[in-house]
């Protein structure tokens, strides 16, 4: 398949997954008896179900790994990974800051992602060699003259063990650490890409939570790697930095100081 072809059923993808998430949001949760049919998980299985649906009708020879339904077809060298909703708690917190994320990989590594904020309309899509798209338009990052000026974000210290904590927080020292952002998941990776942050750095993040970020991310001029500087692919460890402006990398891992 050409690269416009996976791009195309990307874009269904993701307006598959809204359409089965948007009913759901803020919905009314009090008549819910059963723990495990909560809107969440009810909207994060709907929407992974219908992305699987159309995944098996129009690219059957390609695997996918999702979060709710596991891996089929673990052995292909192509690989549809998809998150239905990223940011549960922000979902369940009524904050439309969640995103359903759609990524490729080849050989293990992502090609193609989206972000998808089905209560906004926002959508991100970047792909290898492409610039990265925000709504059909452009995104792309800003410039960041020095650590002390840029405006960090992460999902929670909440996420962090101890020893990542520390290290997370001695960089958080040398940022704008007043004007640091909590909260957001995959959102604030969108917001980097459109220039409206300049670095998030997390944790413990799972395949599904990073791969469809990676394209969109550098696809917008900015740059994304593991704590030591090493690009992410499907083995990484799930330390992530993700940054605006590349020229900041050394001082960042520098801040890190992390010997992983």
């Amino acid at each position: 398949m050409s690269l416009e072809t996976d791009i195309a059923l990307a874009h269904r993808l993701a307006d598959a997954a809204g359409a089965a998430i948007r009913p759901l949001f803020r919905s009314d949760w009090s008549h819910e008896a059963k723990a495990d049919a909560s809107p969440v998980t009810e909207a994060d299985r709907a929407a992974e179900a219908a992305m699987r649906k159309l995944l098996d009708a129009e690219a059957p020879r390609d695997g996918i790994i999702g979060e709710e339904y596991g891996a089929e077809r673990a052995d292909a060298a192509r690989q549809w990974v998809l998150d239905p909703i990223d940011g549960t708690v922000s979902f369940m917190a009524g904050r439309p800051i969640f995103g359903t994320l759609i990524a490729l990989l080849q050989d293990g590594w992502p090609v193609l992602g989206i972000i998808d904020q089905p209560i906004a309309g926002e959508r991100w899509t970047g792909a290898m060699g492409e610039p990265t798209l925000f709504n059909g338009r452009p995104a792309t990052t800003r410039t960041c003259r020095n650590l002390a000026e840029a405006v960090l974000a992460t999902t929670g210290p909440q996420y962090f063990s101890d020893h990542d904590g520390e290290h997370f927080m001695a960089l958080a020292a040398q940022t704008a650490h007043k004007r640091m952002v909590f909260g957001g998941d995959c959102y604030n990776y969108g917001l980097l890409a459109s220039g409206h942050i300049d670095l998030v750095v997390e944790a413990g993040l799972k395949l599904h939570d990073y791969a469809a970020l990676v394209p969109i991310v550098e696809g917008a001029g900015g740059t994304m790697c593991d704590w030591n500087g090493d690009p992410l692919h499907a083995d990484s460890s799930g330390h992530v930095i993700a940054l605006g402006d590349p020229a900041r990398l050394e001082d960042v891992i520098e801040g890190l100081a992390c010997h992983h």
